[in-house]
């Protein structure tokens, strides 16, 4: 592994210096930084020419002779040199700084961020941003097209790896924070895709049936509200799909309604690339910037002013918004001057977010952690765990250093994505395991052969089984079974080997008919650069897990709300829908019950529960008291360790609203992560903001709470919670 990062290194050296998006010298008044950004921005508006205005608003055709400036990222809109505004270059930056190999550039791939939100870790998500934002900034990008928010609806999603989850307050928070530690690098963030892009499969046409606006507010758009109130991004990026009948990007209830006026938002509405489907509909709807090219937002937007079918003020407002966020993301304020990013430190990042993300599904009999002292033999099978760790793919796909780990893989074109097979990187964990071992003979067989592979695990004392799932833009999983005849490969080796341990590299939840078949399950993810040696940490205890899962894992498709994904007249693996002949429905008829609320409330039994994680040590709760507060509930109670190791337990709260609500059994409220000695006990206090308590009322267009009695929940998992309490309240002492 170290080969690779030197590789890269040598060659991020090799690269000449380059301006981004660092402004002109041009100055006025501006230029003062004591002004807040909204007074800058209006003074700046001030000093535009309507031609300007219109460049500022939507990206380069293909062609322009400015597209020179750009630094081959995924977008860009020139600046104006006369009046020293910067040029904006952009990057998809999802879980790192995509392309970053394109010019020599080296950019440290971050587990999922799945795998991130499975670690309920708020600091880890800033520290997740800032890795990303330092490294954006070093190689000379100014903002970023990351942050996505969209909750994992649909399972077999080929973006869930890009998102944070199914529950709004665990996915709004983690991305939230995320989004906060890129910003504070002085590069701009966004959150995506707004709203409810939730499959891929026909993701252009679609149409998301879901008339009822309380379940719009508390389930997708409360995520993305809650993300946009912590982190105030610089824009939010609206989505491919039409919603009740509306594309996103001109969609007046989404844009204008709840993101500008209900929660808000000051920054800038960008399309998804070639998400633009109209010129005054878009513009009046809330569409600030049309990406790329200017087919609606150059000449026609230019007409359409000149005819007065959109006002020059609502032009000067998509402006002034861009403006005001380049100017509260300090993008005039200093020049910047690129530069290697630091590797070493973003391994050392990775390898530690990957720690926590790691999920411990199943330990039979404690047969993890692993002893490396007293193993003789290993059987490492499947998954190229011989070379390294599956990333995801379409615009998230970071190019692995030094190539694909896996040889017979088609390698990344010369400044590109990969368009040949999924990528690896290199980060080995038969490598790693063999490290922690050294006594222990190790071998490795890629499972392509059930038999030779079943073999293999009864001559060891153990067999550890890789099983991956390649998940990508532009394509949705045929189901929830793991692909490649893997299920079978897992079979055999069980069969062959009673102390069998599943290491899953997935993109999301998959359905796992083994799974009391095997010793133990470990859920990896997409782990990162520094994947192989943190599956091997936890194998082996150096880090005593403590992630939980961010979904559900079902049992089988049929428990799904819809066990067949919606198609309509768009085939699998279209993408963008394009050459589809028409949209088609897809009705989000389960309301309010999104992920586990949806199970809870049908009765139906996952294999793995939401929020489920096993710890290599064990705590025991108790005293729970749950009191009025000033701005909500406190709760509290005592956790203690009662094993042998130290170890982190992410304790969540739970509610379960007064029956006259018309809830899922119960909604995550809160959580808190606690690390504890062995033997230590500790009081805990979790505040609850009345809001996490209210509904959306929507003949009142507003959140309010209801009088009744609320049960507060506390324990492990959502299936697993040990104190329970009844709170009366009246809705008029909350606010």
């Amino acid at each position: 592994m170290r080969v690779a990062i030197a590789f890269a290194l040598l060659a991020a050296c090799a690269v000449g210096q380059r301006r981004g998006g660092a402004p002109p010298a041009a100055t006025g008044p501006w230029s003062n930084s004591a002004l807040t950004p909204d007074q800058r921005a209006d003074l700046l508006l001030r000093a535009m020419t309507l031609e300007e205005k219109l460049q500022l608003v939507h990206g380069l055709a293909r062609g322009d002779p400015a597209a020179a400036r750009s630094n081959g990222g995924a977008g860009f809109v020139p600046g104006i040199p006369r009046l020293g505004i910067p040029d904006l270059q952009m990057a998809d930056a999802a879980v790192g700084v995509t392309r970053g190999a394109a010019r020599g550039r080296y950019a440290t791939l971050l587990p999922s961020t799945l795998a991130l939100a499975s670690s309920w870790d708020l600091k880890a998500a800033y520290d997740y941003g800032a890795l990303i934002g330092r490294e954006l900034r070093d190689q000379g990008y100014n903002m970023s097209l990351g942050g996505g928010v969209d909750l994992a609806r649909e399972p077999r999603n080929g973006r869930n790896f890009e998102y944070m989850g199914e529950d709004p307050e665990l996915a709004g928070w983690m991305d939230g924070e995320a989004v906060r530690g890129l910003q504070a690098q002085g590069v701009m963030g966004d959150v995506k895709h707004y709203a409810f892009n939730d499959q891929e499969n026909g993701r252009n046409v679609l149409n998301v049936v879901l008339p009822d606006r309380r379940a719009m507010r508390e389930s997708d758009l409360l995520a993305f509200e809650i993300a946009i109130k912590d982190a105030h991004p610089a824009a939010v990026m609206c989505a491919y799909n039409q919603v009740n009948g509306a594309y996103s990007c001109e969609n007046p209830y989404l844009l204008n309604q709840v993101l500008k006026k209900d929660i808000g938002f000051q920054g800038f509405v960008i399309s998804d690339w070639g998400a633009t489907h109209s010129t005054v509909k878009a513009a009046l709807a809330g569409l600030d910037l049309e990406m790329p090219g200017d087919t609606y937002f150059g000449a026609p937007l230019a007409q359409a002013i000149a005819e007065g079918s959109v006002p020059m003020a609502r032009l000067d407002d998509m402006v002034h918004r861009i403006l005001r966020s380049e100017f509260a993301a300090g993008q005039f304020d200093g020049r910047r001057t690129d530069q290697v990013p630091d590797i070493f430190s973003g391994l050392a990042t990775a390898r530690k977010i990957a720690g926590e993300s790691i999920v411990v599904l199943r330990d039979s009999n404690t047969v993890l952690p692993l002893d490396a002292g007293r193993i003789k033999s290993v059987a490492i099978i499947g998954g190229h765990a011989d070379v390294g760790v599956l990333s995801g793919g379409g615009s998230a796909q970071v190019n692995p250093p030094g190539g694909n780990a896996v040889a017979e893989l088609s390698p990344p074109p010369a400044g590109g994505r990969s368009r040949g097979g999924p990528s690896y990187f290199p980060s080995s964990p038969m490598r790693a395991i063999a490290a922690a071992a050294p006594a222990a003979a190790v071998r490795y067989s890629d499972g392509v052969d059930l038999a030779a592979a079943a073999a293999l695990a009864h001559s060891a004392a153990v067999a550890i089984v890789f099983c991956t799932q390649p998940m990508s833009e532009g394509r949705d999983a045929p189901g929830l079974a793991l692909p490649d005849n893997q299920d079978a490969l897992v079979e055999a080796v069980a069969a062959a080997n009673p102390r069998t341990i599943v290491v899953l590299e997935t993109g999301g939840a998959v359905a796992m008919r083994w799974f009391g078949q095997v010793a133990g399950v470990l859920e990896a993810w997409y782990p990162g650069i520094g994947g192989g040696e943190a599956i091997a940490d936890v194998l082996f205890g150096r880090v005593n897990p403590s992630a939980k899962t961010a979904v559900t894992f079902p049992a089988r498709d049929a428990d799904l709300p819809h066990p067949t994904e919606f198609h309509g007249a768009v085939a699998p693996g279209s993408g963008r829908g394009r050459g589809a002949a028409r949209s088609f429905d897809v009705p989000y008829d389960a309301g309010l019950e999104v992920g586990y609320k949806w199970y809870d409330a049908k009765g139906i039994t996952p294999t793995v529960p939401f929020g489920f994680g096993i710890s290599y040590t064990h705590f025991a709760y108790g005293n729970l008291k749950a009191t009025l507060d000033a701005g909500g509930i406190e709760i509290r109670f005592t956790l203690k360790n009662t094993g042998r190791r130290a170890g982190s337990e992410i304790a969540e709260v739970y509610t379960a609203l007064p029956p006259e609500a018309g809830e899922p059994p119960k909604r995550l409220i809160g959580w808190q992560r606690v690390e504890l000695a062995p033997g230590e006990a500790r009081d805990i206090q979790v505040e609850i903001p009345a809001r996490r308590l209210a509904i959306f009322d929507v003949s009142r267009d507003d959140w309010r709470t209801l009088s009744g009695t609320y049960l507060i929940e506390v324990g492990t998992s959502s299936r697993e919670l040990a104190l329970k309490a009844a709170l009366p309240l009246q809705g008029s002492q909350l606010p």
